[in-house]
């Protein structure tokens, strides 16, 4: 039986567990931390290269008194061809009390979670779901609007591939925002819209920004496209974000974009530094954010 304080993914997370683990990150953004989780172990597992997402969990875990061990897929065993789950039991053997794993495979944590008895969080696997990015995301916005119910947010670019995406989509529809996607058919597919109730769709990415109170951005993943038949140029006309296509958002409209940022790409050097990017924010609330993840999986 899976450990409910491993964090899978936000779709099957609790609307309370969701505003429990939020509250508990303001408490942490301003309060200097305490050592709940002195002496306590904890392993970041990364098949895949990571700046924000693993650095801010290292950080979340030291501040609260724990002690990181780095497994790097291309410095370990599992360069050798060690399976998944021999990694894991063999980091469970050494003493670990809980894995932070991202993974090229989707659904890689739910399968560490189910053979091993050790707290799991998920960093991010395959195109499934990338909670912890989704739980900054909604603590960001709620920080700087001041809630997320009826707030419109336009959601453009690489949906398709976007694990980040996923898990936006199912927390902040949840609570209640109006969720608009917008992107070319290669990369936001009409079936995009069952991923919540209530979504909308629409190829036009000004109707999409149209009135928005939250711009959200998201990288055209080149890695994930195999072949598929997107031109950078055309991109670049259609969804770009520039200042004169954010104006068609509200005043007050603010930009995010879980990063890497691709400028030129996504959207301009004069959007991405603009007093209206939220883009560095984000980063930052990564740590109290991941410090409320990590407590509640091992704090007792």
């Amino acid at each position: 039986m899976i450990d409910s304080r491993s964090l899978l993914g936000i779709e099957n997370l609790g609307r309370d567990e969701i505003a429990s683990i939020l509250n508990r990150a303001s408490q942490f953004s301003l309060e200097k931390p305490q050592p709940i989780l002195s002496g306590r172990r904890i392993v970041l597992l990364f098949y895949e290269p990571s700046t924000r997402t693993r650095v801010s969990f290292e950080m979340a875990a030291k501040a609260l008194g724990a002690t990181t061990y780095l497994v790097h897929a291309t410095a370990s065993s599992i360069e050798k061809g060690e399976s998944l789950l021999d990694t894991g039991l063999t980091l469970h053997a050494m003493g670990a009390e809980a894995i932070v794993i991202r993974h090229p495979s989707s659904g890689a944590p739910a399968f560490l979670a189910r053979h091993l008895d050790i707290l799991i969080v998920n960093a991010g696997d395959g195109m499934h779901e990338h909670p912890s990015q989704a739980l900054l995301d909604a603590f960001t916005i709620r920080e700087a609007k001041g809630r997320i119910e009826g707030l419109k947010i336009a959601v453009i670019g690489d949906i398709f591939h976007s694990r980040v995406a996923r898990s936006d989509v199912h927390l902040l529809s949840r609570f209640g925002a109006e969720i608009v996607m917008s992107g070319p058919p290669e990369l936001v597919p009409d079936v995009a819209v069952t991923l919540a109730p209530g979504l909308k769709l629409t190829r036009d990415v000004d109707e999409a920004i149209a009135g928005a109170d939250v711009v959200m951005l998201l990288r055209v993943q080149k890695e994930r496209l195999g072949g598929l038949p997107i031109f950078v140029e055309r991109y670049v006309a259609e969804y770009q974000m520039t200042p004169a296509r954010l104006a068609r958002a509200k005043p007050d409209a603010l930009v995010m974009h879980p990063g890497p940022m691709v400028r030129g790409m996504e959207l301009t050097d004069a959007v991405a530094d603009s007093s209206r990017s939220l883009v560095l924010r984000q980063v930052r609330n990564g740590v109290p954010v991941r410090m409320a993840i990590l407590a509640r999986a091992l704090a007792n």
